[in-house]
């Protein structure tokens, strides 16, 4: 009896049998996105994305107050559609992705509400520097199977960052007052999750 009451509770939650237990989640690195701005020249904003992203979720959908996060990003997989300026952002004045080829984002806190995420605070680091950050989550979307037969689920977050609290510190002065780039950084997560 009381094993057919856990059963309807948790389908009457739409949680699910597959949810009803802690389960680790993949980052599907073909379907993830780590998209950025910055100001530039002062006047408009310079958009780019890491393309490398790889990271693990430990979710329990009845307590994701208790979920952790692992994150990390190829520094050399930096695109903001401009060959030289991805390579000046590769090299020792920005990411010196030879020294620094990883940056990485793992869970300290999570704030849930209504069996919804909706923050992550954690430890980001960037050329050995470590900051808390919290991430705002927009989604976190309920699982579906895909035509494969895997469990998947998307899930949507900003944040924003002083890059000079990272060590990121090159800029150039403008003749006009200002500077070349802005200290703030918007950051935009996309990601789809694959249930391990």
């Amino acid at each position: 009896m009381k094993t057919l009451l856990v059963l309807l509770v948790t389908l009457l939650l739409g949680i699910g049998p597959a949810l009803a237990a802690p389960a680790t989640w993949q980052i599907d690195p073909n379907h993830a996105s780590v998209e950025f701005k910055v100001r530039h020249l002062m006047v408009a904003y310079v958009k780019g994305v890491f393309t490398k992203v790889d990271g693990i979720v430990d979710a329990d959908d009845a307590d994701l107050g208790q979920a952790k996060v692992s994150v990390s990003i190829e520094t050399a997989s930096i695109d903001t559609n401009n060959a030289k300026r991805d390579e000046h952002l590769r090299s020792p004045d920005f990411f010196d992705v030879g020294k620094f080829p990883l940056m990485t984002f793992v869970s300290k806190k999570i704030a849930a509400d209504g069996g919804q995420l909706r923050q992550v605070v954690g430890d980001l680091t960037i050329r050995d520097v470590t900051r808390e950050v919290t991430l705002e989550v927009a989604e976190l979307s309920p699982p579906i199977k895909d035509p494969w037969g895997n469990l998947r689920r998307g899930a949507t977050a900003t944040a924003t960052i002083n890059r000079k609290d990272f060590g990121l510190t090159w800029n150039k002065v403008l003749e006009t007052g200002g500077v070349a780039v802005g200290d703030e950084v918007k950051i935009a997560l996309d990601v789809e999750l694959i249930r391990k």
